[in-house]
């Protein structure tokens, strides 16, 4: 919950969705993350557009499973008990994060950092990579101390990047990416990706200098990372992902990401890698400008997984747009959230 927090402008072969070229072989919170029931993603939603500033977020308990919503009112915590969810009170509201969001915006807008809300400490979460200097973490302490315990701040290992590769999968203007998930609309075939990824090329194959199976229809990227291609090729592909072992997830529906839920991330390099959500609403100042209203894991990636798929089960949650790498098995994966994707361009998943 609390994903909308400042208006936003404007703004792959299918490792994410299958492209149908032919089958291939398809509080602290624990590493694993909670798994919510279906209900939960709904439950999520209506509370959101129900309580409004009344709540400053929510997130799945660690041990139950169990939607837990935070509150600042009397009338929310009713509200919130009645349709079915743990209630917790804060002492932060909506208004208070969102000004300490915009403080940050406003004066420390640093490449290399990105910051979001934690609903589980009812605090924007601040990471700073390698190559912010001490001159630039000194400003940026300076905001926070000006912010009343609102903000607190990790140093993460590596540096934020996008995460495009040379060569492998899906091919465009020398590059490669993957891709998130296979859509529709009106019977036509398409895919969803990262839009940093389908600003290099209009033209995309399975191959390096291999004929072209899709033509970019839209690209948004910086303040949104979401672009979509339609086949060209005559294809219908399977909406499902591809799991690397011989096996596929069927992809069913789409929904925004938990603070506290497990998910897992499928993409070229990394291929499948697991993950918890740790924050929602994430600003991250990438080096060619910055992406808003992002989500962020803890699953690894790397190079060429930009624009792959994230999910949990059969539900469509984020589109992979970069991090910081990965040490061990904690890395630092952002999506952008594949519903906002899907409704900008009029698609479903299927």
């Amino acid at each position: 919950m609390r994903r909308t927090l400042r208006t936003r402008v404007g703004a792959c072969l299918l490792v994410g969705a299958t492209l149908g070229l032919g089958a291939t072989p398809a509080e602290a919170v624990p590493a694993a993350g909670a798994t919510p029931a279906p209900a939960a993603y709904a439950l999520d939603a209506t509370l959101e557009r129900q309580l409004g500033a009344d709540s400053a977020g929510s997130y799945l308990d660690a041990r139950t499973g169990a939607l837990v919503v935070t509150v600042t009112t009397d009338r929310a915590a009713e509200q919130a008990r009645a349709a079915g969810a743990t209630v917790r009170r804060v002492t932060r509201d909506a208004a208070e994060l969102d000004a300490a969001m915009d403080a940050l915006e406003t004066g420390a807008k640093i490449t290399g950092t990105s910051w979001g809300i934690d609903p589980r400490t009812n605090q924007v979460a601040v990471e700073a990579d390698e190559s912010v200097s001490a001159k630039e973490m000194a400003r940026l302490k300076a905001v926070a101390a000006r912010l009343d315990g609102a903000v607190r701040i990790a140093r993460v290992p590596g540096v934020f990047h996008r995460e495009v590769a040379g060569g492998g999968a899906i091919y465009g203007g020398g590059s490669r990416c993957s891709a998130a998930f296979n859509v529709t609309k009106n019977s036509a075939r398409y895919f969803v990706t990262a839009g940093h990824c389908t600003n290099i090329s209009a033209n995309w194959s399975a191959t390096s200098g291999g004929a072209v199976i899709g033509v970019r229809e839209g690209t948004s990227f910086p303040t949104n990372d979401y672009g979509i291609v339609r086949y060209t090729d005559g294809s219908a592909p399977a909406g499902n992902v591809d799991l690397y072992s011989g096996s596929f997830q069927d992809i069913a529906s789409a929904a925004d990401a938990v603070v506290g839920q497990a998910l897992r991330k499928s993409g070229s390099t990394t291929k499948v890698t697991s993950g918890t959500v740790t924050a929602v609403n994430v600003t991250v100042n990438y080096g060619d400008g910055p992406v808003y209203n992002m989500v962020r894991t803890t699953a690894c990636s790397a190079g060429g997984d930009s624009g792959g798929a994230h999910f949990a089960g059969s539900v469509a949650l984020g589109i992979h747009s970069g991090s910081s790498g990965c040490t061990g098995t904690s890395g630092s994966a952002i999506h952008q959230p594949v519903r906002e994707a899907l409704a900008a361009y009029g698609v479903t998943v299927y």
